[in-house]
């Protein structure tokens, strides 16, 4: 129904950037938010940051200021450009997408299968 590709991610030193991507395929379906998460060895899943279909944006606090989330609606593509990257932004991202269900307010999850980020001290 739905597929979520991630990529861009890679071994980096503190201070470094990267670019994470993720890509949308599929049909009969309309994605009513995208979000990048972020698992740390041995943590829960947490949300980093996610953009609305309209474009409205949140991060969270510990990637506020570095992080930015963007889309191309044209690519069904989100993107996450990571600057400033620290030893503890270090896991796997995956991709979210929160799909419109049959019913007003009900959502379907779909997610990528992630893709590794290292950021070495």
């Amino acid at each position: 129904q739905l597929e979520l590709v991630e990529s861009g991610g890679g071994l980096v030193q503190a201070g470094g950037s990267l670019r994470l991507s993720c890509a949308a395929s599929g049909s009969g379906f309309t994605i009513n938010r995208m979000a990048w998460y972020h698992q740390a060895p041995g943590k829960q899943r947490e949300l980093v940051a996610a953009i609305t279909s309209g474009g409205g944006t949140n991060y969270a606090d510990s990637v506020k200021g570095r992080f930015t989330i963007s889309r191309d609606n044209a690519k069904n593509t989100v993107y996450l450009q990571m600057n400033s990257l620290k030893p503890q932004d270090t896991g796997v991202y995956y991709c979210n997408a929160k799909v419109r269900g049959e019913w007003v307010g009900v959502q379907y999850d779909y997610w990528g299968q992630g893709t590794q980020v290292t950021v070495s001290s």
